[in-house]
């Protein structure tokens, strides 16, 4: 319901960044009370009070400019699409939830679009009257217009021809064409194109697959899920299934179910690098009704999918988090495969999470949400246990005669002991070299690209530092040294910047490095590397996974962005090189991301007929993670971790943030997270806890330092007033070019 205010706040026409700002109306009579913020109005805008739509964005008692001077709004819009209205009021919610402006949220849900150019499709099509095109063919060859009777030689066979063929072909010109147009025996049509990035290559080749065969715990799930939802019930769904018990079939079956509703699908998934295999099993089952949308597509290639959408012509939409505020009319199913993690976070402001944005969004498109995984995030998992989630278990892989892999746990402190400094294990290098014998596949991970980690000083130890970041360069091929920050690169010096001494060596090891030292001791193996260095081009993921999936590679190295969420079913080997890495990174979530982590790596190995192996390298083998994950024993890590969260009342338990000032000047970012600590301890004392001020992990990020705060509340209510009161100071801190970002952790 709408509240009485008698002035609204609107965003005039979001597409132009001129006007980037709230402009401030006053609310007719016969309106009060009937305008709700997220609402499309008619305004007066400009000198000549020409009628704008804009969107309402805060209401208010209180006018904060001359009364006089306030115009009034004119009407309520009722040509906005049901899909628009939704996506105003999901930016409410986003607004209010993630403590960011309005503005920022609208640019989320609405992208602010520049022109884009549209591709056209010209034809040249013939005239219908047959004497005058006949009188016009015999005029030619009186004439002999060579090109012209080309032309018309042409359209007499198919009566219309792509405007692109007859250039190319048929060798037409403007010069050509235009008399024959003026004569009125052809004409030129035009009609605008849309492009899809998955039409021809790859994709045309896997339609018409057969439906695999449901198991008794997949039909189950299906079943529930469709006929509660033709009942009206709406609760969000969380499918906790081992790695490869075909959790991506059930996704397909409910898609078909909701289609054949009329109804609309949005499938999710966290990272770019598992588009092509998850987009491929869905178009060789739904065609051309299905599309991306991703980061590496071009700005037009994004607008035109957002366009076929809503022209229904797309009707599953895939990717990474963007994907969610696809303007479906219909949208009845949303899915998000892995929903564990962490790039479902956005990094820019608002820093909303897909999995809750997502809720809210079916929440007002009357639709359901289905969360799948086979190491779920704490957060859903215990909202399952709560009964706020329906829960769904498959604990038997979909394939056949599989099962999940043997793990061996090596501890790389008594490696050491017995004289191997290698990075790869005795047991390691026994099971690569009995894979390769049998011409299977491996996966090697270690979740650190480059060559080295740094670059260091043997005689003053300093790393050689990033000028713009407070962070050590990192070692690449090529001699050079490159911050993962900034992209700041230089050739390695020859001598210590810091003490000028010529002793500097590499330390750390990355993928780059791990590749160059498999090709040294399997000089016959045939090795791919994929990290973001060899995935930086349009189709590097694609390239990189078709080349592996047709074995044209023994040996895959790489990034986490391997052992997730891809199916091999070659690959019985799977070395986790260093599985401590992300453990110690002083994050509250460390145990739970390196518990996801080995166990989706694990779950790489054994998926089709051949029995799997796992080797786990680690310098703490009784780890809980690590113990757990070598166990695959998601329910006892979930029960020993949950404790933990509940004694410090981490989340799930409470809630949590992180509030960050960056500013070229030091003491300005200082100063402002001063005062931000200041207002939570006065203003919420004995709700709160503020930890904090300090410098952030990294203090400095491009020239900008960055200072930091955390507050924890177990009083939900009061935590977002919080955040709304410190988004309020934002136009303070901009005019002392203080930056700041509030995320919900």
């Amino acid at each position: 319901m709408a509240e009485r205010a008698a002035y609204a706040d609107v965003i005039i026409d979001i597409s132009h960044e001129q006007i980037d700002r709230p402009f401030q109306y006053r609310i007719p009579d016969r309106l009060i009370g009937a305008i709700p913020i997220g609402c499309q109005v008619l305004v007066p805008f400009g000198r000549g009070n020409s009628l704008r739509k804009a969107y309402v964005i805060r209401l208010s008692d209180t006018c904060t400019f001359d009364p006089d001077a306030v115009k009034e709004i004119q009407d309520i819009s009722t040509d906005m699409a049901a899909a628009r209205e939704q996506m105003i009021a999901l930016a409410a919610w986003m607004r209010q939830e993630y403590g960011s402006t309005m503005i920022q949220a609208l640019k989320t849900v609405l992208p602010v679009k520049e022109t884009v150019r549209h591709v056209e499709q010209k034809r040249i099509v013939r005239c219908e009257d047959n004497h005058v095109f006949e009188a016009y063919v015999q005029l030619a060859e009186k004439k002999k217009w060579k090109g012209r009777l080309r032309l018309l030689e042409a359209l007499k066979e198919t009566g219309e021809i792509p405007w692109f063929l007859a250039q190319k072909q048929l060798e037409m010109t403007a010069a050509i064409i235009r008399p024959m147009e003026e004569a009125g025996v052809i004409r030129l049509d035009s009609q605008i194109s849309y492009r899809d990035p998955l039409s021809g290559g790859c994709a045309c080749q896997n339609q018409e697959k057969p439906l695999l065969s449901l198991n008794p715990q997949q039909q189950r799930i299906v079943d529930t899920i469709l006929s509660e939802y033709e009942a009206g019930i709406r609760t969000p769904c969380l499918i906790h299934g081992i790695t490869g018990s075909g959790k991506t079939e059930v996704y397909i079956r409910l898609i078909e179910g909701i289609l054949s509703m009329g109804k609309s699908a949005i499938v999710l998934i966290p990272e770019i690098s598992l588009t092509y295999q998850t987009v491929m099993r869905f178009y060789s089952r739904f065609g051309s009704c299905v599309s991306i949308v991703n980061s590496r597509l071009s700005q037009g290639e994004r607008y035109d999918q957002f366009e076929r959408a809503k022209r229904g012509e797309v009707r599953i939409m895939s990717g990474p988090r963007s994907a969610l505020f696809t303007p479906f009319e219909n949208l009845g199913l949303i899915i998000i495969d892995e929903e564990q993690e962490s790039t479902y976070k956005s990094e820019q402001v608002p820093r909303y999470h897909a999995r809750e944005t997502a809720i809210e969004r079916a929440r007002l498109s009357d639709a359901v949400v289905v969360l799948g995984s086979a190491t779920p995030s704490l957060e859903a998992y215990s909202r399952a246990k709560k009964g706020i989630y329906r829960l769904f278990t498959l604990t038997k892989r979909a394939v056949e005669g599989s099962s999940l892999a043997q793990v061996q746990v090596v501890d790389l402190r008594k490696e050491m002991e017995a004289g191997n400094r290698s990075i790869f294990s005795r047991a390691l290098q026994q099971k690569m070299e009995e894979c390769l014998e049998q011409k299977k596949q491996m996966i090697l991970f270690l979740n650190r690209r480059g060559y080295s980690k740094a670059v260091s000083c043997r005689s003053c130890g300093q790393p050689v530092g990033c000028p713009h970041c407070a962070v050590p360069l990192t070692e690449h091929t090529g001699s050079r040294l490159v911050c993962h920050y900034c992209g700041y690169t230089i050739r390695i010096p020859k001598t210590c910047p810091s003490c000028g001494s010529p002793y500097l060596a590499g330390f750390g090891t990355g993928t780059q490095k791990i590749e160059m030292l498999v090709k040294e001791r399997f000089p016959e193996a045939r090795v791919l590397r994929m990290d973001y260095d060899t995935t930086n081009g349009k189709d590097g993921h694609e390239q990189i996974l078709q080349a592996f999936s047709a074995h044209e590679a023994d040996i895959l190295v790489g990034t986490q962005m391997i052992v997730k969420g891809h199916d091999f079913p070659g690959v019985t080997l799977v070395g986790i090189l260093a599985a401590d890495m992300s453990l110690y990174n002083g994050d509250f979530r460390s145990r739970e991301r390196t518990f996801q982590l080995l166990t989706q790596a694990a779950g790489r190995a054994g998926r089709g007929n051949d029995p799997g192996s796992v080797i786990i390298q680690t310098y703490d083998p009784e780890n809980l993670s690590v113990r757990t994950a070598a166990m695959q024993d998601y329910c006892s890590f979930y029960e020993e971790e949950i404790r933990y969260r509940k004694m410090l009342a981490y989340p799930p338990e409470g809630s949590m943030c992180e509030v960050m000032t960056a500013s070229e000047s030091a003491e300005a970012a200082g100063r402002w997270i001063d005062k931000i600590a200041l207002l939570i301890n006065q203003s919420y004392h004995g709700t709160m806890t503020v930890i904090g001020p300090s410098d952030a992990p990294v203090a400095r990020i491009r020239d900008f330092w960055r200072k930091h705060l955390f507050i924890k509340s177990n009083d939900h209510r009061s935590f977002l007033e919080a955040l709304e009161r410190i988004s309020e100071l934002e136009a303070e801190l901009h005019k002392d070019k203080v930056y700041l970002s509030v995320t919900a952790l």
